[in-house]
């Protein structure tokens, strides 16, 4: 899956699938306060702004790839 082909909001497998992680590495991520930026929707629902999956990835960008 590609970031471009995803909805606005992604589910934590969405996630993960675009990523390339396991869903756990989302959950710990979660835990430890890393990783984008999550939305609970209700109970136990978590959805990721596509916006802020592209920040998360922006600000991990190695210094080569943003001056490239």
């Amino acid at each position: 899956m590609n970031l471009c082909d995803t909805p606005e909001y992604l589910t934590v497998r969405q996630l993960a699938e675009v990523l390339q992680v396991p869903v756990a590495t989302v959950y710990r991520w979660r835990h430890m306060g890393e990783g984008p930026r999550g939305i609970r929707v209700s109970g136990r629902h978590v959805r990721f702004r596509k916006s802020d999956v592209e920040a998360f990835l922006n600000e991990r960008a190695d210094a080569h790839d943003r001056t490239a």
